[in-house]
């Protein structure tokens, strides 16, 4: 988020009369005389100030700007803004153009998210993942199964059967993403037919190859049922089967995420498809990217077994710990990730608890919950590792790594150079 301008040193604030006081609206009688508006959906200053990490001088600076409204309260004397208005303000200043990348793939407005111009949460009900990927990757909504190559899928086994029985999911896939990497003497192919080819070629291995949990299909599946059954011992089911589906759906793309980001600057140096997966899963490996559901099952998994659900939230607040699973800096309002998903849950002590954490979250601090803590219940729901949820992400999000890549492709080469401002030791 940018820095907000201190009030001591800006000289606009200095001199704006507005510090003092607000007589554009002075005279609002709105909130005086709403009666559908109550406490929870006003701030006052001193909120607006700490919720925006700035001093209350600049909250008027920025009313004055025309940036923020205010409304005198009944007494006439104070400020009051609307919380909702103040959620939108944050969302926008968190909400930040990376310089020279235009991207035709997903657009994040009004609280929506569209691949391509179409609603994610609509496909995540009426189309399969396979389907959604080739839309990122050619503009054209076509289910097309994924390719089974016995020889490499037996290879990134073969490589991954040594790790130790801790290593995560994700450990894995990083592993299976090099292997494949090697045996494709073709690799260097960045045409975009050769690089779609590669996308449905890995993403199925990528899957495949993760030690199975229970019986795999023996007749042609979709990539959900197989990955199913590499999270779970519970025996496939429609429902199941559906939110996973719209899970990895909705994880597909996000915009410019960090491991986005991370892709399409391996991507401007010409890396490879599988080095341009490996670098978007490098940065998702963080607890504050792909890993944060990992954070949040622990937190959901307390709560469903605990005395006292809300007790882990409060004991995270009081050691002034983020809590995982809440909040998003791209939604002033809800996650759209988040509702489709818990939609489709089927009830259980997962979706019960999530929710009351949730209703507990949201009248405290007026925090949502994002997909974070959906993937959590999600996983707890039909008996998935801790991890589950951030495998479930790495696997969605290669799809958009490699259509941001197919994009960077079509650029110009290494048109990512950034300077630093150097701070260290002066030459001698």
């Amino acid at each position: 988020m940018d820095a907000a301008p201190n009030a001591r040193h800006d000289s606009t604030l200095r001199h704006d009369p507005t510090l003092r006081h607000d007589p554009t609206l002075r005279h609002d009688p709105t909130l005086r005389h709403d009666p559908t508006l109550r406490n929870a959906d006003l701030l006052t200053t001193e909120q607006v100030a700490d919720r925006l990490g700035v001093k209350p001088a600049t909250v008027y600076a920025y009313v004055s700007r025309g940036l923020l409204s205010s409304h005198r309260n009944a007494d006439g004397k104070n400020s009051l803004f609307l919380k909702s208005e103040v959620d939108t303000f944050v969302a926008s200043r968190k909400r930040t153009s990376t310089p020279n990348i235009q991207t035709g793939i997903t657009l994040i407005k009004d609280g929506g998210l569209f691949y391509r111009g179409r609603d994610a949460t609509v496909l995540a009900g009426t189309a399969t993942y396979e389907a959604v990927a080739t839309l990122l990757w050619t503009g054209d909504l076509q289910h097309v199964a994924l390719p089974v190559n016995h020889e490499l899928i037996g290879l990134a086994e073969a490589v991954t059967r040594p790790l130790p029985a801790a290593a995560r999911l994700t450990d894995r896939l990083r592993v299976i993403v090099a292997a494949v990497a090697a045996a494709d003497q073709l690799r260097f192919d960045t045409a975009p037919a050769a690089v779609v080819a590669t996308g449905r070629q890995l993403i199925a291995t990528m899957v495949r190859a993760l030690p199975p949990r229970t019986a795999v299909p023996l007749k042609a599946a979709g990539l959900a049922e197989w990955f199913w059954c590499r999270l779970t011992a519970e025996p496939p089911t429609e429902a199941g089967l559906n939110i996973l589906n719209a899970a990895l759906i909705l994880l597909a793309d996000h915009d410019l995420a960090a491991s986005t980001l991370a892709a399409r600057v391996a991507a401007s140096t010409r890396a490879h498809p599988y080095a341009v997966v490996s670098a978007g899963l490098a940065a998702l490996d963080g607890p504050l990217h792909g890993a944060a559901s990992a954070l949040a099952y622990p937190l959901l998994l307390e709560a469903v077994n605990g005395p006292d659900p809300v007790a882990g939230i409060s004991d995270r607040l009081r050691s002034g710990l983020p809590v995982p699973g809440f909040g998003h800096p791209l939604y002033a309002g809800d996650d759209p990730r988040a509702t489709t998903l818990f939609e489709l849950l089927e009830d259980g002590p997962a979706l019960r608890t999530a929710t009351r954490l949730a209703d507990a979250m949201r009248t405290r601090s007026g925090t949502a919950p994002n997909v974070d803590l959906a993937l959590a219940a999600l996983a707890l729901h039909h008996g998935m590792p801790a991890d589950a949820g951030e495998a479930i992400f790495a696997v969605a999000r290669t799809a958009g790594w490699l259509a941001h890549a197919l994009e960077e492709y079509a650029d110009r080469p290494s048109r990512f150079r950034p300077s630093g401002r150097y701070a260290g030791r002066p030459p001698v």
